[in-house]
């Protein structure tokens, strides 16, 4: 769904759609389970920036919800995720800002987001509010086990009859320093 400022200056647009699973990519972060409900405003706000220049920014606020599955932290297995989230978010011209040489930025600055070519993808801004949503790290279970490093099975499914090997010689020197310590 493509909101273009030509279509929001007549008037602001409600939105209400349900994406199926291969409409967004989510690069190998997540995989979307169903379709993904997303509802919400788009609107254009008009910035003045002097007696002459009017840049019309595009606000988008709503809210989504769906079901994801994600790989555990450990032993890589599908994780069933529910995620919901809500976004209030302020989008200008990609070329309003531009200038010839880098410049600092303010703190409100860093929540603008910019278009390009007149509109702005509602499932490039769905995207983004996803990913920012998922957790850092999950895991199937807090117990995981996870892979072994040395034959990769999921010690989770089957006992590892790896045996830890010879250490790493660099290491010896602080083999024996948990006992000294106690001591």
């Amino acid at each position: 769904m493509q909101f273009l400022v030509s279509d929001l200056e007549r008037e602001p647009i409600q939105f209400s759609v349900a994406l199926p699973a291969d409409a967004i990519g989510y690069g190998g972060e997540a995989e979307q389970l169903g379709d993904l409900a997303a509802e919400g405003r788009a609107e254009v706000l008009h910035e003045h920036r002097g007696p002459k220049e009017i840049v019309a920014d595009i606000r988008l606020k709503g809210s989504f919800r769906g079901e994801f599955q994600i790989p555990c932290a450990r032993c890589v297995e599908p994780v069933d995720l529910p995620l919901t989230g809500e976004f209030d978010l302020l989008f200008r011209p990609s070329d309003v800002d531009a200038t010839g040489s880098e410049h600092a930025i303010s703190t409100p600055e860093t929540e603008i987001g910019y278009y390009d070519n007149g509109g702005l993808a509602l499932e490039d801004v769905l995207r983004e509010q996803v990913l920012l949503s998922l957790p850092a790290r999950t895991l199937c279970q807090t117990d995981c086990k996870g892979l072994c490093p040395r034959c990769g099975v999921n010690r989770n499914e089957t006992a590892c009859s790896c045996d830890t090997g010879p250490s790493d010689p660099r290491w010896e020197a602080l083999a024996d320093l948990s006992s000294r310590i106690k001591n």
